[in-house]
């Protein structure tokens, strides 16, 4: 390679000035995601390669949905495809590597005498909620000479209204903007049926697409397989924009640019476009619709593309820095497969999510359950995602917690436990999940009482105080008092596992209501409550001592109190480990562990007894019960081999099958985000990455 050529094949996630870093690509495990991260925003904007090559299929929506970006270059005359199958007489670039990090991927290619490093840049910067809420990605198409000698190139990426519909039948309309320093091509459905629909397998069709480039040699709107023919043959585009419409979608309406990069030595040559979307009104949070957080102070799409397009160097460069520091501190955690599959669960479950501003400005976070039935901000969704979220900024997690505790506050809601979700998304109008609002029947309250205590404790450690827990404090008192009074050995009920159905006197989740009720002992002796503190504790305590006496199976705890010769995963006791309880004797967590070890399959450790399917996200719950990095890795390390030899090339499924590696369900959610509980349960990563003094002196 020319040393003039400043592009590498190192692979970013392994850039750190640690020096127990490897340097080399070759010192890194095997890269194959199940599906690869290109745009990742939200979860209709939400954009996957679901092949090892990028010209061997076109890009899918989360949900499978085809969204065919495309892009292809010309080296001297010659035309290579390098996103997409189309033109398939057109030959693929020869691509040599992939790198994903938490904010950007990396495919790099090599082929007649040029090298071409393409970069999705999602700069999905957790800590600043401004940058974060951003809907637009970067895409940079950087190439050099590998042999010494000039190239002439050029290059194309194409942008479908796909990206902007439903359903391919959905009629579309397109025009061109003007907005100072860019040029701008907008496409959007005819009838802008905005938040409308609610449901599982759906996308957007309201908003507009963005295809925004500060500099082109060409750019068009028309038929996507006109644009493409067009550049492999000569290198341009349709002389003008087809403005036949409206039409459906499925015409293959797309928007086009042409960058002729000239000729290219061994100096790096590059360019830079902006993908974005614009959605207008992103929720309904009980009949209001809310604007994305990033327009909360009166933004527009202009504004966004402006500030976009202003801000590209220096954001590039935060998320460079970003990823190496965050990339670094988790191979420091748990090695380098888990620092790959954390930087892979970062992303998705942020892009799972949807970040808005409330009518006074306040952020507010609502999850999806992607493809585990649509419901939006589901409180068994919020606990497994919020170790993210409580490590990398709290204020995130305030987000989640605000809708739900109003919500439970409210004449709409009657029972004395906590809710399990606002609604289908994207309406968060009240409960739709078992009886709703109007039953107990399939309800979680259990469940969701634990949960929701659990993660007001949770916050008020990250954020040193315990204001969040004394404005919602009369809800948290109701739910205590039904934990104390149902939780140790829960009735027959749904937990947050609800595939594997009803259970009585589970002892998972009766670990998940000792330790609530030891967190609302905290919180009352943090806020002044002093006899009631006492009280709890002591309830605690008994509790906790019961629970020993009652799941030990000899060499394991049992799945349920009255069934001899089971087992199941702890998962809940983490929380002993991270809030600094130590309610449970050490030898608890010990002695599951070990029978652990010996219960795993080829892909992981199942959830419990009865069936082989396993939770990627409790497993790296159970894997940091162990104080020692050897005892983690065993637990981890078979979800990594799971991941890179999976058959199902969907963004990360939850819930697989442990012997086979095939996907049970669910895919794209934001419960990965667990898998940060590694670094969470870390007591310096912990305070370094939360910035605040811990509030955890104990009682």
């Amino acid at each position: 390679m020319n040393k003039k050529c400043l592009l590498s094949l190192i692979a970013l996630f392994l850039v750190s000035t640690a020096s127990d870093i490897p340097a080399t690509a070759a010192d890194a495990p095997p890269m194959r995601p199940p599906a690869i991260p290109l745009v990742t925003h939200d979860p209709y904007f939400s954009i996957w390669a679901v092949t090892d090559k990028l010209t061997d299929d076109w890009p899918r929506h989360w949900t499978g949905t085809v969204h065919g970006l495309s892009a292809m270059a010309r080296i001297d005359g010659r035309a290579f495809r390098v996103m997409g199958p189309s033109p398939r007489q057109v030959p693929a670039l020869t691509q040599t590597g992939l790198d994903v990090t938490p904010t950007q991927t990396v495919y790099t290619f090599d082929d007649a005498g040029v090298e071409l490093r393409l970069t999705f840049t999602s700069p999905l910067l957790i800590k600043d909620l401004d940058i974060m809420s951003r809907p637009a990605t970067y895409i940079t198409a950087a190439f050099c000479s590998t042999d010494g000698k000039p190239h002439s190139v050029s290059f194309y990426f194409g942008a479908p209204a796909a990206l902007c519909v439903n359903t391919p039948d959905q009629k579309v309309v397109w025009g061109r903007y003007l907005v100072p320093g860019l040029e701008v091509m907008a496409i959007g459905s005819k009838d802008q049926p905005v938040l409308e629909k609610k449901g599982d397998d759906l996308r957007i069709d309201w908003g507009r697409l963005y295809l925004a480039v500060p500099r082109a040699d060409a750019t068009a709107m028309a038929p996507g397989d006109v644009c493409r023919d067009t550049f492999a043959r000569n290198g341009r585009l349709p002389d003008a924009d087809d403005m036949e419409m409206p039409r459906p979608a499925d015409d293959d309406v797309a928007a086009a640019v042409v960058f002729d990069l000239g000729t290219v030595g061994g100096a790096v040559a590059s360019r830079h476009l902006l993908l974005a979307y614009d959605d207008g009104f992103s929720i309904e949070y009980f009949y209001r619709k809310l604007r994305p957080y990033w327009r909360r102070t009166g933004w527009e799409a202009r504004d966004l593309l402006e500030a976009a397009e202003r801000d590209y160097p220096s954001l590039l460069e935060r998320c460079r820095a970003f990823d190496a520091e965050l990339m670094a501190d988790m191979k420091k955690a748990g090695g380098i497969k888990y620092a790959f599959t954390a930087s892979l669960a970062y992303r998705q479950s942020i892009a799972a999510c949807k970040l808005v501003a409330d009518l006074d400005g306040t952020p507010l976070f609502f999850p999806r359950e992607n493809f585990s039935n649509g419901c939006i901000s589901t409180v068994d969704v919020i606990y497994p995602a919020a170790p993210q979220y409580i490590l990398l900024n709290p204020a995130l997690v305030r987000g989640m917690l605000i809708p739900v505790m109003d919500y439970a506050k409210s004449p709409q809601w009657p029972f004395p436990f906590a809710p399990h979700d606002l609604g289908t998304y994207p309406q968060a109008n009240g409960q739709v999940y078992g009886g709703g609002n109007k039953t107990e029947d399939d309800q979680m309250p259990v469940e969701e009482s634990g949960n929701m205590i659990i993660l007001v404790t949770a916050l008020a450690q990250a954020e040193g105080k315990p204001d969040f827990a004394v404005r919602y404090w009369d809800l948290l008192a109701r739910w205590a008092g039904y934990l104390r009074d149902k939780g140790f050995d829960p009735e027959n009920q749904l937990c947050t596992d609800d595939f594997a159905g009803h259970l009585a006197h589970n002892t998972n989740l009766s670990l998940k209501a000792i330790l609530a009720l030891r967190s609302y002992a905290w919180l009352c002796e943090k806020t002044g409550r002093k006899l009631e503190a006492k009280e709890y504790l002591r309830i605690s305590q008994n509790f906790a001592r019961a629970w020993v006496a009652k799941a030990d199976d000899g060499d394991h705890f049992r799945l349920a109190f009255d069934r001899p010769g089971t087992w199941s995963q702890k998962y809940n006791l983490v929380w002993d480990k991270i809030l600094g309880f130590n309610l449970f004797p050490a030898a608890v967590a010990r002695k599951e562990l070990d029978y652990y070890l010996k219960s795993q399959l080829r892909y992981g450790l199942p959830l419990d007894n009865r069936k082989t399917y396993t939770k990627l996200d409790w497993v790296f719950w159970t894997a940091t019960l162990a104080d020692d990095a050897a005892t983690f890795g065993r637990l981890a390390d078979p979800v990594f081999a799971f991941l890179i030899e999976s058959p199902d090339r969907v963004p990360m499924t939850d819930w697989y099958w442990t012997d086979s590696g095939k996907k049970t369900g669910f895919q794209a959610r934001p419960v990965v985000g667990g898998v940060l509980i590694k670094m969470l349960a870390d007591p310096g990563l912990r305070a370094k990455w939360q910035g605040t003094s811990l509030l955890r002196t104990a009682l």
